[in-house]
Order: C-alpha cells, then sequence, then structure tokens
C-alpha cells in the first residue's frame, strides 16, 4: 500500500481582521464546493440534503463568531482546512460523519416516555431512585 504524504502549506498569520475574514469566506466558499463530492464519497444521498450540510457548515463558523484575535482566528481556520482535508480524501468513515455533521453534536432523541407503559409500580419508583 503506498501512500503519499502531502505537505500542508500553513499561510501566514493574517495581519488585520479584514484579511481574516476574507480567508473565512473564501473557507467557506471551498466547502461548500465540497459538499456535492463528500455526499458522494459517503454515499449521504439518503441521508441528508446538501442544504442541510451547508447550514453545519455555517453554523460552525458562526459558533466562533465572538473570536475577534486574527491569530485564534487563523488557527481555527488551519483546524477546519485539515477537518475538511480529512473528509474529502475518506479519513473518516461514513458513521463519523452521520454522527458529528448529520445528526449532530447532541445526538438522536429518544422518547423515555414510552418506556414505563409495561412496567409494574415497584419498577417506575426503582428507576426513580438514585441507584439506575
Amino acid at each position: 500500500m503506498s501512500f503519499t504524504l502531502r505537505s500542508v502549506k500553513v499561510p501566514p498569520n493574517s495581519v488585520s481582521l479584514d484579511e481574516v475574514r476574507h480567508r473565512v469566506f473564501d473557507f467557506f466558499r471551498a466547502a461548500c464546493r465540497s459538499i456535492p463530492t463528500i455526499m458522494d464519497i459517503y454515499n449521504l444521498q439518503d441521508v441528508v440534503a446538501p442544504s442541510h450540510l451547508r447550514s453545519v457548515v455555517a453554523a460552525e463558523i458562526r459558533k466562533h463568531a465572538s473570536v475577534t484575535n486574527p491569530k485564534v482566528i487563523d488557527m481555527l481556520l488551519f483546524k477546519a482546512m485539515e477537518e475538511l482535508n480529512n473528509i474529502t480524501e475518506h479519513a473518516k468513515q461514513r458513521h463519523h460523519i452521520i454522527g458529528q455533521y448529520v445528526v449532530g453534536r447532541e445526538g438522536l432523541m429518544q422518547d423515555t416516555g414510552t418506556k414505563d407503559q409495561g412496567a409494574s409500580n415497584f419498577l417506575k419508583d426503582f428507576y426513580k431512585t438514585n441507584y439506575f
């Protein structure tokens, strides 16, 4: 198995917030352009729409909107580029992509109300205690 190590070129640090803002928009455009390829690689057509993935990328960028230090933004942008590179080079498996970007960090919401329908009073009291 041959593996080619690709050198990752780290761009120089941004000088101003305007330059950082331009780089973030360039990254967002690159990420949105790679969404169809990602959907083909991981076969996500039956699970999620491209618009949902675009909104997830936008939400991840907006999550750090309060950061104003250009060096910190450059570091976050480098991490985001590395994550996008890992995804497009198929370094992750399908369930990783679904778990992180389709379902989200909070996970699936489960209905807990149906579990207690056939349980006895003893079990209902037991489940309410701290022992479970």
